[in-house]
């Protein structure tokens, strides 16, 4: 790029080919066309897909993507998406990342908005979430699926173990462990991305045979299993998350084939369990 271009911004900016995108290319690059073009030509895309899909939402409503203007003044927005089954969007990535993963894992989505408005029905809409609630938010907003089969590397995982769980035992990594981005906030942020960024991992717990089936396999059976676990856990809380900092995972950004890169004691913390 010459030194006078200005960098790719918005929708632009998305970049398929960054291990965190990358899952998502193929409905990823249409919608992103269809971003450039128009809102309504990305809500029409949406809606196709959504067709032909036949999703649904929380509570058994056909899933369909609406522009935020029509979300009826006053209605609460998971409230809403469970009653009608309609998703307001603005024309933003915020929004284009959290339509994505309907369909990435719908089942995820689907019980989290269940979960989500059967907490408003009981509490209604007030100043606070309370705990539950901030849990699925931070699951839907900053979630990353940690699948391993090792509970070694999940212990490393909750223990602030670096070194083990990503240099010394870095060959784990596709073969016994992997991630998978989620929350849509999170990916919003990896547009542009910067080496504090960090992930509230959910660990999940897969049969050794997970590694040998193919992407579309491993995520229908992440799907099922994560959302039931959203489903019947009743003591949802913020602390069942680890946190992971994305550009240290193996394989994901270049500088971490440097032992060197992991020293950084401002990004990867010994943290309070370790303590």
């Amino acid at each position: 790029m010459q030194a006078h271009e200005a960098e790719p911004t918005g929708f632009a900016a998305i970049d398929w080919t960054r291990p965190w995108f990358a899952p998502f290319v193929e409905r990823g690059k249409r919608w992103q066309q269809a971003a450039l073009t128009s809102y309504v030509a990305l809500l029409a895309e949406m809606n196709a897909d959504a067709g032909a899909m036949r999703q649904i939402t929380g509570r058994g409503q056909r899933l369909a993507f609406i522009a935020q203007d029509d979300l009826p003044a006053g209605a609460a927005y998971e409230a809403h998406i469970a009653s009608t089954g309609c998703v307001p969007t603005r024309h933003n990535l915020h929004d284009f990342f959290n339509a994505s993963m309907w369909f990435a894992f719908p089942r995820i989505k689907a019980a989290l908005n269940a979960r989500q408005s059967a907490a408003i029905d009981v509490l209604g809409v007030g100043p606070t979430r309370g705990g539950v609630r901030d849990a699925l938010t931070l699951f839907d907003e900053n979630a990353l699926l940690f699948a391993c089969a090792d509970p070694a590397l999940s212990e490393a995982l909750r223990g602030f173990d670096w070194h083990t769980l990503l240099v010394a035992r870095r060959d784990a990594w596709g073969a016994s462990c992997e991630v998978r981005c989620f929350g849509h906030a999170l990916m919003e942020k990896l547009i542009a991305p910067f080496k504090a960024c960090t992930g509230h991992a959910w660990i999940v717990e897969v049969p050794a045979v997970y590694f040998d089936w193919d992407v579309a396999k491993r995520d229908a059976w992440l799907d099922d299993s994560v959302a039931a676990a959203l489903l019947n856990t009743d003591a949802l809380a913020s602390r069942m998350f680890a946190p992971l900092p994305v550009l240290g995972v193996p394989g994901w950004w270049p500088e971490n084939e440097s032992r060197e890169f992991y020293d950084d004691t401002s990004v990867f913390r010994s943290g309070r369990r370790a303590r």
